[in-house]
């Protein structure tokens, strides 16, 4: 009898430690998949707070930059990146801003076109970009909702504080007769819908504008056909949007402009 509890005993004592060693494994199991689960939250958080912080950056970044409207006058800008600037003014704080596509830029030198010239020269932003990567500039800058709608360089007398009203922008010129008159004989390019440049030997590019009556004849680059002879006679009478699709391509010819309106344009294919 007393063996036969003996061996009862034993096997209760078996089962019950072989039940502790399941519960210890089950229990070892479950802290792992908790660690490794912890583990994988982590790195997840991880790797989403990190892009959490950089669309933060980049959105701070872009209200700081992209709210400010207003007029800086007498500004000096400075390159920060492609299409970044900022913009200082005595006794204001510094102003970062963008430009855009349709950002006006005028030049009297620096930036673009020639210095002492009666009307500010329009240029690219590109030339902005060259310009003021090789030094800082004087120029009044507009701006609507952080991107400049204007920036335009100021003439020495107007740095000095004289005149600081004086820019004229050609079409400004043209209201107030002052526009340019002359003959040039280059390439002619696209600025916006009625707005043109044609450069000089010398590169120096001129803007113009169209109007109603300004004759356009081609020879082959506007229109027409390159054989035909010389002379209105012989030319073919082209279209402004003729005359704009040629322009963006660029193509060379004699422009006769009045008061900064051109009077008759002609290929010279």
């Amino acid at each position: 009898m007393n063996r036969h509890l003996r061996k009862a005993v034993l096997v209760a004592a078996a089962v019950t430690a072989g039940l502790v060693m399941t519960a210890c494994q089950n229990g070892g199991d479950d802290a792992s998949s908790g660690e490794s689960g912890a583990g994988a939250a982590a790195v997840a958080d991880k790797a989403s707070g990190g892009k959490k912080s950089k669309e933060s950056k980049e959105s701070k970044e872009s209200k700081e930059s992209g709210g400010v409207s207003g007029s800086f006058k007498n500004g000096t800008v400075t390159y920060l990146a492609p299409y970044k600037y900022v913009v200082s003014v005595q006794g204001k704080e510094d102003q970062q801003f963008l430009v855009a596509e349709d950002t006006e830029v005028y030049g009297v030198g620096t930036i673009c076109g020639e210095a002492g010239a009666k009307v500010d020269a329009p240029c690219t932003t590109d030339q902005l970009e060259a310009a003021v990567k090789k030094a800082t500039v004087s120029a009044d800058v507009e701006m609507t909702n952080g991107v400049a709608t204007l920036v335009s360089e100021r003439r020495a007398a107007q740095q000095s504080g004289a005149g600081s009203d004086a820019r004229d922008t050609v079409v400004e010129g043209v209201d107030k007769g002052k526009g340019v008159s002359g003959t040039w004989f280059g390439n002619v390019s696209y600025l916006a819908p009625g707005k043109y440049t044609v450069s000089d030997l010398k590169g120096v590019e001129q803007q113009f504008l169209l109007a109603e009556d300004t004759e356009i004849w081609g020879y082959g680059d506007i229109c027409g056909d390159s054989n035909t002879d010389e002379g209105g006679q012989g030319g073919t009478e082209c279209t402004e949007a003729e005359l704009e699709a040629a322009a963006k391509k660029g193509f060379g010819a004699e422009v006769v402009v009045s008061n900064g309106i051109a009077t008759t344009i002609r290929d010279d294919h």
